[in-house]
This record gives structure tokens, C-alpha cells and sequence, in this order.
């Protein structure tokens, strides 16, 4: 089946694809953020068809905190070998020396210096103004107040009610000193519109997200995948339970689903299905303290 036979799919296409070429008409150096998981691995692909024959005209970065899955650091490597991408690692190096971890930090901490605080440190090393990402609306309240083209402030914080009107896909993109830029070519996808993209275009994703059986922890209502260094709780123990993921961060703080969805056509159907949000499964936001709009106040992406 070709994307021209869904029409929805082709309006996003197409809409993507727009603010791609809006975002590489400007003045400004720019990146795509890369975090491996399934919106990156469609906005990879919408990069290469808004620029194709030529070369993508930008670089792509993956923020590192040294505690994504294994096969996330293989896949990342591998596909951006095969796509031909400049492909840029970077992390809070200070704070992995120091032993920065969720384990004795806690979620809201370590994501703090070792996601925003590397985001911020690496957008200035290489003097990018515009960072493209795969955020979607729907996922989390916060994001659904964001513009596509967002603006932020000196230190790489978003305020809400300082963002531009952007009436009839209608885009700003020029800068004030001090002042980056956030783009978001996927705003207006969902979840199923991903996967349904995904299986459209047979773009390849990350084996995390199909079902197999997985050594977890349950807790808090989570099944949190157990690797060497995770601390068991008093009462919990390891089981091995058919799961997949959803959505994909650092495995400490990533919970998987109960599933038996083992291909792209049982995904889709099981997410016909599914009421809960694909982000129920990240403990980070379910810590008041460090709200997804709390975090992109201070730099987060």
C-alpha cells in the first residue's frame, strides 16, 4: 500500500515535509534531535523525502545519558550508518563522571542533568539555533500548547504565552539575538498515525517496541525493566512477562506494557484498542515536581 492511498497520512506527509524545508530555509544552523525511538525514526525518513536527490542539510544529534536500552545504541549507530546522516553524540560527560544515575538521584534530578542539561550544553558547542524534533501534540498536555515553530529564550527556556501566532501554517522563523528555535514537523500526528506511517512507508524501528518476554520489576503500576545496577524494593521481585514498550527513554524510567502484539499489524490493531496515553509508561511525569511543561521551562526539549 502507498502513503497516496490514505489520505490523511498524505496531508501529514506533505505538511511535515513543508515545515522541514521552512525550517532549512533559515539563516540559522540546525539539527535534527534523534532519540532513536519510532516519531524519530518517521521524521528521519519525511527528512530524506523533503530533500531528496540531495543530501539532508542537517546533522543529527542524540543526546546520550548512558542509560537507554542496548538495542536502542545499536539501532542508532546502524541507521545512521545506512542513512547516510552525520550522526553527533553528546552528554553531561561532568555529571556521568560524578555517577549521575536515577537509582540514588531519583527521576527528576538525573533527567535534569542528563537530558536538559546535555541538550543545552550541546546546542551551544555547536551553535545550532534550530533543534528539530519528533514531539507530537498529543502526547502530553504541555506539548499540545506548543507552536511548530517554538520559540526560546536565552538560557533554552519555553514560555508559553511568548510564543508567535501562526495563522494558516504561516511561519516565522527569524531570531532575535539570544533567542533559539524549536521545530516540530510532526505536531499534528498521533500515535496510530505513526505506526500506520510506519507501515505505509515499511520504515524500520527499534525491536523494543514488539512483544517478547522481558525481565521486569512491577512497580508503582509500572513494569520497569531490570538491569545490573537497579535496586529491588522491599516485597518486589524479577518475573518475566510478554511486553513491549510504547514509548522509549532511559530504561530505569521506562515502563513497559502486557502485550502479545509481536508484529506491526497486531501493534496497530492493539492500539485501536488502548485507552491510556502512550506516556502513562514514563515515570518522569508522573512526578508533580518535574511536570513535561516544568521541564521544558527549563530547557527540556
Amino acid at each position: 500500500m502507498r502513503t497516496s492511498e490514505n489520505p490523511r497520512l498524505r496531508n501529514l506527509e506533505a505538511e511535515s515535509i513543508e515545515i522541514l524545508r521552512e525550517a532549512a530555509s533559515s539563516p540559522d544552523l540546525g539539527v535534527i534531535l534523534y532519540s532513536v525511538g519510532k516519531d524519530s525514526s518517521v521524521l528521519l525518513h519525511l527528512a530524506g523525502k523533503a530533500f531528496a536527490p540531495g543530501s539532508v542539510p542537517f546533522p543529527i544529534l542524540h543526546v546520550d545519558t548512558g542509560f537507554k536500552f542496548p538495542e536502542m545504541y545499536e539501532f542508532r549507530d546502524r541507521r545512521a550508518r545506512e542513512l547516510g546522516y552525520e550522526l553527533l553524540v553528546e552528554s553531561n560527560s561532568e555529571a556521568i563522571r560524578a555517577g549521575a544515575n536515577p537509582f540514588d538521584l531519583g527521576t527528576p534530578a538525573c533527567c535534569g542533568l542528563l537530558k536538559t542539561d546535555a541538550l543545552l550544553k550541546a546546542v551551544g558547542k555547536h551553535g545550532f539555533r534550530l533543534a528539530i524534533g519528533g514531539a507530537r501534540r498529543d502526547e502530553e498536555k504541555s506539548r499540545a500548547k506548543e507552536r511548530v515553530f517554538s520559540i526560546r529564550q536565552a538560557n533554552g527556556g519555553w514560555d508559553p504565552k511568548a510564543q508567535r501566532i501562526e495563522l494558516w501554517n504561516h511561519y516565522n522563523t527569524r531570531l532575535a539575538d539570544g533567542q533559539s528555535m524549536r521545530v516540530f514537523p510532526l505536531s499534528n500526528w498521533t500515535e496510530i498515525d505513526i505506526w500506520k506511517y510506519i507501515a505505509l512507508e515499511k520504515i524500520e524501528t527499534v525491536s523494543l517496541y514488539y512483544a517478547k518476554p522481558r525481565t521486569v520489576v512491577r512497580r508503582n503500576g509500572q513494569l520497569i525493566p531490570f538491569r545490573e545496577g537497579m535496586k529491588l524494593r522491599a516485597g518486589e521481585i524479577t518475573e518475566d512477562v510478554m511486553c513491549r514498550f510504547r514509548t522509549l527513554g532511559c530504561s530505569p524510567c521506562t515502563g513497559a506494557i502486557e502485550s502479545q502484539a509481536r508484529t506491526l499489524p497486531d501493534l496497530i490493531q492493539e492500539l485501536e484498542t488502548i485507552e491510556l496515553s502512550e506516556r502513562s509508561t514514563r515515570v518522569i511525569d508522573h512526578d508533580e515536581s518535574s511536570s513535561m511543561e516544568k521541564k521544558k521551562r527549563e530547557g527540556y526539549f
